[in-house]
């Protein structure tokens, strides 16, 4: 599910990267990035939009055939919540 997100807090590039989820669940996400993190890494994680937020651990890099880099986290300290449509229409939600 391709849901845009900012992440922040690279160590060697500084700055908020805005990029999109390839798979989420309620203890974290599969996110698209231009810069190549490493294991264990902290981060923040911010949905957009919404008033979901987290910080989250690195549990994995990989290198995709195109530019770029599939990262996936762990949520260490998930606030907010997090309504995933359609189920938003049914009150279901993922919570933080």
């Amino acid at each position: 599910m391709a849901i845009a997100v900012h992440i922040s807090g690279h160590q060697e590039l500084p700055g908020v990267e805005t990029t999109f989820t390839e798979n989420v669940s309620a203890r974290g996400a599969r996110v698209l990035s231009v810069r190549r993190w490493n294991r264990n890494d902290h981060l923040s994680f911010e949905l957009l939009p919404g008033n979901f937020r987290a910080k989250a651990r690195v549990a994995y890099c990989e290198r995709l055939r195109d530019d770029g880099f599939a990262v996936g986290l762990e949520f260490l300290e998930p606030a907010g919540h997090w309504v995933l449509s359609p189920l938003a229409a049914s009150g279901n939600n993922l919570h933080g």
